[in-house]
């Protein structure tokens, strides 16, 4: 992102611009924020479009069915200004590159990573052709990669400059060279197909790093599209046979988008993104990302708190207000006792992905800021999938890792914090039960009946501000130093973390467990072995757990079985 020049308009509609994120033939793209607080993407379109009147009809009328769309892959429109003196369009922001980014800085996907992209993106140009829209501008730079899976940007703006006296006085044609479809580059009439054409160009990019028809100039590459075979070394399989479809000449003999969907991920696009659909080094950049707009959000907060003692009233705030509490989405609360009172509510949950709640106290000397900051999953999202510990993540984290830069990482088995004690301060001791020389139990069971079962329920981290999901815990009779259970996070993007359970240590109130992570465990979840307690809460089972890497998860959770 770049800052403002000294033209940039400061503030759009309701919104403060923050920097700009881009440029384009229609317009810029800029980050800005609401007044309370909600990143978002506004795009502003180039002075000359707004003196025609035909465009600013089209215009409206495509904001009003880019509205519609709000399905998956797709960044929604939040609010748009069709009649300004220079029109305007609000989008939800997404952290994540653009794909051409991504291919630039890291080189071709892997393909699995480009079936689920272009499983993502088919479902969603299925959802914008059933609205009657065509996108007609599908291209790398306009597809997002986030970790909740790709998106696709900028719906209706190119069609609104489709046969305006501004483009075709120019001669103008309504796309890129070398992912336009033939008959956009021929100026014959455009359909969906037109879209397929161009996405079987992007799927081409992604897997080999180029575009299927290379050139050196703009119309070298119009022509290769319209008379030649696209080149596509590097594809094989079935991907390959999409791709060559996609790519066909005659627009009546491409797939439907929702048959490549199928095609590419029978089960549906959100089944191959759920169990981690971007390779390693992309994950890293989008998590680094966010943490350098929580830089971003607090230097605009502490702007503005300046701003409102300058110009705001004695004791207030200006314009904007002072720094905004940054609104998330309702995250699952614990479930209180059934038998109980309810615990009180008196933890705040913060929002990560798009929008990040941050707040900042001075340092020792005044050299600088430390941030103290609440990252969190959101479904467009997001910004990593937090499982029983995304290590990359908190390790980027202020306080995730020691002075020397080392990530934090929980000790196996070694007690944390004390051994659980009764009201009088002494520790209890274990129910072990006692065996026979030939190793069978004859004393009492170690697990009372009513821990027995099937326990699950929503868990958060970091003193209740991050969602981890659902937690599942199954507990059977065991001896202590025998396998107790079973542990399964399922975050919310589907990804899984399982771990095996053992008792060490039965008292009067709880059970004390190690938790030991399964060695096929994908790469994103916690290794080693944690300290768990089961607690009964009313008819409820609560598990808490000393794991830093990952927030110290805790989670109230019900008997399912």
């Amino acid at each position: 992102m770049q800052p403002l020049d000294v033209g940039d308009s400061a503030v759009v509609g309701p919104y403060r611009l923050l920097g700009r994120l881009g440029a384009g033939g229609m317009g810029r793209v800029y980050l800005g924020r609401s007044a309370g607080g909600r990143t978002v993407a506004v795009k502003i379109v180039h002075p000359h479009f707004a003196l025609d009147e035909e465009f600013r009809a089209r215009f409206r009328r495509e904001v009003e069915a880019a509205r519609r769309v709000g399905g998956a892959w797709t960044a929604p429109v939040l609010d748009a200004d069709p009649d300004a003196p220079v029109p305007w369009v609000a989008t939800a922001y997404a952290a994540g590159p653009s794909l051409t980014a991504a291919i630039t800085g890291a080189g071709p996907l892997p393909l699995d990573s480009v079936r689920a992209l272009g499983a993502g993106l088919a479902e969603a140009l299925t959802a914008v052709h059933a609205l009657n829209l065509v996108h007609r501008d599908v291209k790398p730079s306009n597809v997002l990669l986030t970790l909740d899976g790709p998106l696709l940007i900028d719906f209706g703006i190119a069609r609104a400059t489709d046969g305006t006296a501004s483009l075709t006085s120019t001669g103008v044609s309504v796309g890129s060279p070398g992912y336009m479809s033939p008959e956009q580059i021929l100026g014959k009439p455009i359909t969906g197909a037109a879209d397929v054409f161009s996405l079987g160009a992007v799927l081409a990019y992604a897997a080999t790093g180029r575009s299927p028809f290379p050139g050196d100039s703009s119309a070298a590459l119009l022509y290769k599209v319209v008379h030649e075979e696209p080149q596509l070394d590097g594809l094989e399989g079935e991907l390959r046979e999409v791709v060559e479809e996609c790519l066909t000449k005659d627009p009546a003999a491409r797939p439907a988008p929702g048959e490549v969907a199928r095609r590419l991920a029978p089960e549906g696009a959100a089944r191959l993104v759920a169990g981690g659909w971007l390779p390693g080094a992309l994950v890293e950049r989008v998590s680094r990302s966010a943490v350098a707009l929580l830089n971003l959000e607090v230097a605009g907060a502490e702007a503005e708190v300046k701003e409102g003692a300058l110009s705001g009233p004695a004791g207030g705030a200006g314009e904007f207000g002072p720094p905004p509490v940054m609104p998330g989405p309702v995250l699952p609360a614990l479930p209180g006792p059934r038998d109980a009172e309810p615990e009180p509510a008196d933890r705040t949950p913060g929002k990560v992905s798009v929008s990040v709640a941050a707040t900042s106290a001075p340092v020792a000397g005044g050299r600088g800021r430390k941030l103290s900051c609440t990252v969190a999953l959101a479904v467009a999202g997001a910004m990593a999938a937090v499982t029983v510990g995304s290590v990359y993540v908190f390790d980027l984290l202020p306080g995730g890792s020691d002075d020397n830069g080392t990530a934090q990482s929980s000790s196996s088995d070694t007690a944390k914090s004390p051994v659980p004690s009764d009201d009088s301060g002494q520790a209890e001791e274990s129910q072990a039960p006692s065996t026979s020389s030939g190793g069978v139990v004859t004393g009492p069971t170690a697990i009372p009946a009513s821990y027995v079962g099937t326990w699950e329920g929503p868990a958060v981290a970091l003193d209740g501000a991050l969602p981890m999901g659902t937690f599942r815990v199954t507990v059977q009779q065991a001896a202590v130093g025998e396998k107790l259970g079973t542990f399964r996070q399922t975050d919310q993007i589907g990804g899984i973390c399982d771990d095996d359970l053992y008792l060490k240590q039965v008292t009067k109130t709880q059970l004390v467990v190690t938790s030991i992570a399964d060695k096929s465990n994908r790469n994103v979840c916690t290794t080693g072995s944690h300290r768990v307690l089961l607690t009964p809460v009313g008819d409820d089972l609560k598990y808490e757990t000393d794991n830093p890497e990952a927030g110290d998860p805790v989670a109230r959770m019900s008997r399912v079985g």
